[in-house]
């Protein structure tokens, strides 16, 4: 039996051995160069110049064929390796979305939890052991009449009535030394662990420039670069401490942001974004808020309604509606259970690019200023500099100043509008009158900032338009890149723009 099994398996095996060594041995005879050469050498004593005319042709177009077929196995390993890649991609985000509805679930387990547990509280009518009137951070019983449901903002409320801290506002610094102030200071000041921390001029200038049109600055880049230390060092800097809030992959509404009433316990349940919104309705000083891996969940869910408020041309349309109606107890400065939004504070965003976060959408981008971060600057020799006081009012004063004094070239923005034709014409995108308007109002505070016309318009182009191109299909736009290259080369000169064209040199490496 054995030697059955040995034989009848041997004639299956030996094909398929016949099968492999046929092709490659097919293969190898192809490009079997010494067999070619004693052919060669056989034949060609005695030929004329027409047999050796032929013979070289003929070679010639062996060698085609030889590296045709490279070239077809070489794509199809390629291929393949891509769609091996792209499958991974496929699976790991499946992953990633299965452990975000877990976070998710769990999350709502544990809100139902606290449901259940304060209304049992409720039932047997517990009582903390504060005075009457007064509350705890994290307190579930009822309400008592008389008592303010908003417990974050009321203390809030308190603290300023005991009087908040005297500011001796600098109404003489300029943009230009603002920014070169904040440079130093970041790299050596007095105020530990505020120390050490080296940035880039120009990514300060379009930091403090992009606050001139939106309220919204997205930091992103490689991790490690300084992206959340940027803006937390501005806040010690205005003698004012950032608020951190960590973006959760639950988030998924505008509750993460605000907060959300209880209707068991009939209290507010403040973030601490909210209440340092509201801390910032008191104050003249610039307050920063950062969301920290803003887009580890969908922005365009949880950060909706702040990126249409803060759209609203007149800042009396900034409000929300926190709770329906209003109670005598409610804080001072929500009224109606409506609260408007300090016109003081910047929101910065952080974002990575990985397999765990969300790509952020064209509507943020459109209404936001994003800023990448993808290098660390060099050390450099300065002496201690102190924090400043400044006024929200003054830095939009200078806003308004440089508009007027800085103003965008006819000729720029001519070139602008021929080039919104251009990129019609070639790519089918268009700017949009929101980008002209930002061009116009942060190209000028750019310049006031210490840095040219130019290089504001390279920064807008880059970031608001040509990344735009990522949504195409990049393998039919490919042969129209190196003619916009050069388009930009002859309208802004070759030494210019080169924000630009190093973003579209990046683009062609993609394929």
């Amino acid at each position: 039996m054995i030697d059955f099994l040995k034989d009848f398996l041997g004639v299956f095996v030996g094909g398929l051995v016949k099968i492999f060594m046929g092709i490659f041995g097919g293969l190898f005879q192809m490009v079997n160069f010494v067999e070619y050469k004693n052919v060669f050498d056989t034949y060609s004593p005695g030929w004329n110049a027409g047999n050796w005319a032929l013979a070289v042709v003929i070679a010639i177009l062996i060698a085609a064929v030889i590296i045709a077929l490279v070239w077809v196995i070489i794509y199809l390993i390629i291929r393949f390796a891509r769609r091996l890649k792209r499958k991974n991609v496929v699976l790991n985000q499946d992953l990633v979305d299965e452990i975000t509805e877990l976070k998710r679930q769990l999350v709502r387990v544990n809100m139902e939890k606290d449901r259940i547990l304060q209304m049992r509280i409720s039932d047997v009518g517990f009582q903390t052991e504060l005075g009457e009137g007064e509350s705890q951070e994290g307190d579930t019983g009822d309400i008592k009449e008389g008592e303010s449901r908003f417990y974050k903002l009321s203390s809030v409320d308190r603290k300023w009535e005991e009087g908040g801290p005297e500011r001796n506002y600098n109404w003489d610094i300029t943009l230009s030394e603002l920014c070169d102030r904040f440079r130093l200071y970041a790299a050596n000041n007095p105020d530990r662990p505020w120390r050490k921390l080296y940035y880039d001029i120009r990514i300060i200038r379009l930091f403090f420039s992009a606050y001139a049109t939106t309220r919204l600055v997205i930091l992103q880049g490689i991790s490690g670069t300084g992206k959340t230390s940027l803006p937390e060092c501005i806040g010690h800097f205005f003698d004012n401490p950032t608020c951190i809030t960590s973006v959760q992959p639950s988030w998924r509404d505008r509750t993460e942001i605000f907060g959300y009433f209880n209707e068991f316990t009939k209290r507010f349940n403040e973030t601490e974004t909210l209440r340092a919104m509201y801390d910032a309705t008191y104050s003249e000083d610039v307050y920063v808020c950062v969301l920290d891996e803003m887009n580890i969940a969908r922005v365009e869910y949880y950060f909706a309604e702040m990126l249409s408020i803060l759209e609203m041309p007149s800042r009396e349309q900034w409000v929300v509606d926190l709770v329906p109606s209003g109670w005598p107890s409610d804080p001072k400065h929500v009224i109606k259970g409506r609260f408007r939004l300090p016109e003081n504070m910047w929101y910065v965003g952080t974002a990575n690019n990985d397999d765990s976060t969300f790509a952020i959408s064209d509507k943020v981008y459109d209404r936001g200023m994003p800023i990448n971060i993808n290098s660390k600057a060099q050390p450099f020799d300065c002496p201690v500099t102190e924090k400043i006081h400044v006024s929200y009012k003054h830095i939009e004063a200078m806003y308004k100043v440089a508009m007027e004094e800085h103003k965008v070239s006819p000729e720029n923005i001519q070139k602008f509008e021929d080039m919104d034709n251009y990129v019609i014409e070639h790519f089918r995108l268009a700017f949009g009158n929101r980008i002209v308007k930002q061009l116009k109002e942060f190209v000028p505070v750019f310049v006031a900032c210490g840095g040219t016309e130019i290089d504001g318009l390279d920064y807008v182009l880059c970031n608001k338009i040509l990344r735009k191109f990522e949504s195409l299909n990049l393998a039919y736009i490919r042969d129209e890149v190196d003619a916009y290259i050069q388009y930009l080369s002859d309208n802004f000169g070759e030494e210019n723009m080169t924000e630009c064209k190093e973003y579209l040199e990046r683009l062609k490496k993609l394929f």
